[in-house]
């Protein structure tokens, strides 16, 4: 055997156990669970979710979310199946909404409840729905609106089936 082929036999070696060592690393590591969401717009986005928890329905924001990044809204594994999810464009005014109604306040927020809003003086905004067939993690991606006009969309990110 030649020089060439002792220096790739060498070298081959220590490349297997290093690639061995990463697969078991990557094997023992624990699979991420959470609620993202991820802004595909330019635009910075405000972003509130809600939820039903042991003692009732809950709402938290603001989220801000900068255009063309992520943020995770609930670390760990979900434990609802469903989540409701309304965002503003905090440039353009525009709105990710559906028809669910439950409560927002001006700044940072965690309401219980959703019924009287206004009369418990909140804001009432209409989420929308996503069934997250109780995954242990989800996605949602805001994208810009579509080229025929409209409101902005709410797309689901690759690999999700979050509509």
């Amino acid at each position: 055997m030649g020089f060439a082929g002792r220096l790739r036999m060498r070298l081959a070696v220590p490349l297997l156990i290093i690639g061995a060592g990463f697969l078991a690393i990557a094997a023992t590591s624990p699979a991420r669970a959470d609620f993202r969401v991820c802004n595909a717009t330019q635009n910075l986005v405000g972003v509130g979710i809600g939820y039903r928890a042991k003692a009732g329905w809950i709402t938290e924001g603001w989220w801000h979310i900068e255009g063309s990044t992520c943020k995770t809204l609930i670390e760990g594994p979900l434990s609802s199946r469903f989540y409701y999810l309304y965002a503003e464009d905090a440039e353009r005014g525009g709105r990710w909404d559906g028809p669910i109604n439950m409560c927002v306040a001006e700044k940072e927020f965690k309401i219980a409840g959703v019924n009287d809003c206004v009369a418990r003086g909140f804001q009432r905004a209409g989420f929308q729905e996503y069934d997250t067939g109780e995954q242990a993690s989800w996605m949602v991606q805001l994208t810009d609106e579509p080229a025929t006009g409209g409101a902005p969309a709410a797309a689901p990110a690759p690999g999700t089936n979050s509509q």
